[in-house]
Order: C-alpha cells, then structure tokens, then sequence
C-alpha cells in the first residue's frame, strides 16, 4: 500500500514538474506567437489571407493555392499559461538581411553563396551580388509556421527565379528626345543597361515579389543589388568601348559647347550692329518729325528754316560753291 502512495505521489511530482511548472512562457518584444491546441493553430474567425489587403497582391488563380486562415497572434509580455496538449510557435519579427546568393539548402552554390549566376538578353554570363532584407508577416503567421517546412527557401527561389528572368528580357528605357536626352553609344549592351538601371531593377524586385508576404508570410522590405559582373573578358571589351564612348561624348560636348558659344557671340554682334543702326535712324526720324511740325505751322514756314540752316553752315564754311542761274 504504501508503494502504491509513494508511485502516486512521484507521478503526480513528476506531472507538476514536467507540465505544469514548464507551462509558464513568455513572448520577448521581438517576437510573436501562436498555440496550437491537439496540433491546430487557433483561429481567427473565418477570416483568410485572400480577405486581407496583402491578399490583393496574389492572382485569383493563387488566391485559392495561398488562401490560409488567420492565427490568434500572442503579442509580446507574460507570463502566459498553456496546457500540457497545447504547443507555443514563437518566431522574430526583427528585419534580417541575407546575401542574395545564399542557397539555404547548399552552402556550395554559387561560389559558395557570394556570386549568383544568370543570363542576359544577349546571352552573356553574369555574377550578380546583393542583399535582400526580409522579415516575418505578423497578418500572415499561419503560411509562415504551418504553410511550407522552411518559408526562406522558397522565397529565395522565387527571387532568384523572377530576378534571373528580369535579366534575361531586360532592355533599357529609350532616350526621350525631346526632352534632350542624348542616345548612347552602348544602349543595348546588356551589362551597361543593366548597371546604369540598377535603381529600376531593384524597384521592379520589390514590385514582383510582393506578393511572398501572402504566399509565405515573409515580407521583402528591400532588394538591394549591388554589383553586375561579367566575365573577365567581356569586362575589358566592355571598358574599351566605354572608353570610345567617353571620348566621343568628350569631342561632341566640346563642339557643342564651342557652337554655342558662336553662337551667343554672333547673337551679341547682331544686337550691337541693330542699337547702332537704331542710334542712326533716331535723330533722322526726330528730323523727320521736326520738319513735319514746321510744315503745319505755315506755308513759309520750312523756307525760314532751311535759311537759318544754311547761315549756320556758311559760318562754319571757308568757301562756298553757288550755282549762278
């Protein structure tokens, strides 16, 4: 009898130790967590990722493939209690970087995860390295811990796959014309747009993988990509054409600016000859205008004037030329 107390009592210690004493939990402020009650995560509801706002960002067909419920979210404090068949998923919510050619399931890939390969429009081999920042969907929990085994493996192969076919059709924008843009020599070589358009490149990443918050429960704040390199000898074809190409711009800005100068210097010319030509005309039109007042103030009026002219000028004159009728 007393055997049988004794295994009573070391079970029921060993049930408080083991399940009820281990059933206190806390949630740190960086992180968030569901329970999950006999395995089921608790339920919001009958709200779904398709009835959220990031539910907009995924195709009607993969509405119904990504259409996951909503999770009862435990915010950061505690202690908090569960029991013994319930199981808490704590995740961080705290933004994390990765390298862009990082492969998750091999560490040897793409030069050991610092150089991700892929294919231009003219068929050229490049490297490409970069940072993605990422972190975990607080409105999208349950696709995060119960919609796929490892969510960051298969948002590395989305990005990797949108991104190495926004490469291969990558062009760049055309020159506006009309706006003065001038067109480039190297428009058109692939690794040149590229690098010049890495800004655009970059946003459009972010734009196509928005939806991974709603297929994955990840969230990409930023593709941050860095470098473009191609091979070796693709690389010094490439500096000696931009070499030619500087050069060229060189010599035409040179001549554009000397023609413009030209051509400020002869608009100046001509408006100093039109002042003088107009300092000409003035006193003309002033005489002009003279005369025609004398003229309506009588008939003998000009015959006076012209008289009086010519007294001033046979004062300054030595000798004086008539002609005798």
């Amino acid at each position: 009898m007393g055997f049988v107390i004794g295994l009573f009592f070391g079970f029921v210690a060993w049930f408080v130790l083991r399940y009820i004493l281990t059933s206190f939990y806390t949630v740190d402020q960086n992180e968030r967590a569901v329970k999950t009650v006999f395995g089921r995560a608790e339920r919001v509801g009958t709200v779904r990722t398709a009835d959220l706002p990031i539910g907009e960002t995924l195709s009607e067909e993969n509405k119904q493939r990504y259409n996951y419920p909503q999770v009862r979210m435990i915010p950061p404090g505690g202690p908090y209690f569960k029991w013994p068949w319930e199981k808490i998923y704590k995740v961080s919510i705290a933004t994390q970087t990765i390298n862009m050619a990082q492969d998750p399931e091999d560490p040897r890939a793409n030069s050991g995860g610092t150089l991700l390969d892929a294919v231009t429009k003219d068929q050229l081999n490049t490297g490409l390295t970069g940072q993605i920042r990422y972190r975990v969907a607080e409105n999208n929990l349950y696709a995060y811990l119960f919609g796929v085994k490892r969510p960051i493996l298969h948002v590395m192969g989305y990005f990797v796959s949108v991104l190495r076919e926004r490469i291969a059709g990558f062009e760049a924008p055309q020159p506006d014309e009309s706006r003065g843009e001038e067109m480039s020599a190297v428009i058109g070589v692939s690794i040149n747009d590229l690098r010049k358009n890495l800004r655009d490149l970059n946003e459009h990443m972010e734009h196509e993988c928005a939806s991974s918050a709603a297929r994955y429960g990840i969230i990409l704040d930023a593709s941050l990509i860095t470098g473009i390199d191609p091979p070796a000898e693709v690389e010094s074809a490439l500096a000696a054409i931009n070499t030619a190409h500087n050069q060229v711009s060189s010599d035409i800005s040179l001549a554009q600016a000397s023609a413009d100068q030209k051509i400020v210097q002869s608009k100046r010319a001509v408006e100093i000859q039109t002042l003088n030509a107009q300092a000409e005309v003035e006193p003309l039109v002033a005489l002009c205008d003279q005369l025609t007042t004398l003229q309506k103030s009588g008939p003998n009026v000009l015959q006076a004037y012209l008289r009086n002219v010519r007294l001033g000028l046979y004062s300054h004159a030595q000798q004086i030329v008539r002609e005798v009728k």
